[in-house]
């Protein structure tokens, strides 16, 4: 059930940083085209692109999350035993908890320090611009619990105990990188 509700969040999560890129290139070169050949522009089009970066960048990381797809090393890991690769496992994925916990307090924090506080331009309570943290430290800290509840369960598979990507060209897009499928695609 907890899978579902991953994958379906996901598939949103894309399709908003798809539909954010997209309104981020229409602003931003509109703006450069009225510029520079109407000598005006659109105001709201520069503070509304960062918002949409900010946000586009905390979904897509999410996304990452999910996918396995953050970019890290499994040198000293691919080398241990079993038992090795789990305490590793479990240690790392601990950290990561512990990671998304300080986010998320600190990114709440300033989600309520700037409640009140409005944007120069859009006029926007402020608190929506930094709630991005707090999305993404909850769900990223709720996939991270998932996978650390899979090991504790016994329903990881081995292959799955070295959850990163050695290059960005072994994730495949919309789908959950682990070793054996990098393995199948090479």
């Amino acid at each position: 059930m907890i899978q579902l509700f991953i994958d379906r969040i996901c598939r949103l999560f894309i399709f908003l940083m798809v539909v954010s890129l997209a309104l981020m290139v229409v602003m931003v070169f509109g703006n450069v085209v009225l510029r520079y050949g109407f000598n005006s522009g659109i105001t709201v089009s520069e503070e509304l692109s960062r918002w949409l970066f900010v946000w586009m960048t905390f979904l897509g990381s999410v996304v990452a999350v999910r996918n396995h797809a953050h970019l890290g090393t499994d040198s000293l890991i691919s080398r241990l035993p079993v038992m090795g690769r789990k305490v590793c496992f479990v240690l790392a994925h601990l950290l990561m908890l512990f990671i998304c916990w300080l986010m998320f307090r600190g990114a709440w924090e300033q989600t309520g320090i700037n409640y009140g506080t409005t944007s120069a331009v859009m006029e926007a309570s402020m608190a929506w611009f930094y709630s991005a943290g707090v999305l993404f430290a909850a769900l990223a800290g709720l996939m991270i619990a998932h996978d650390l509840w899979k090991l504790l369960t016994g329903r990881l598979a081995e292959s799955e105990l070295i959850a990163i990507s050695e290059s960005e060209d072994d994730v495949p897009h919309g789908q959950q990188a682990t070793p054996a499928a990098a393995k199948e695609q090479a």
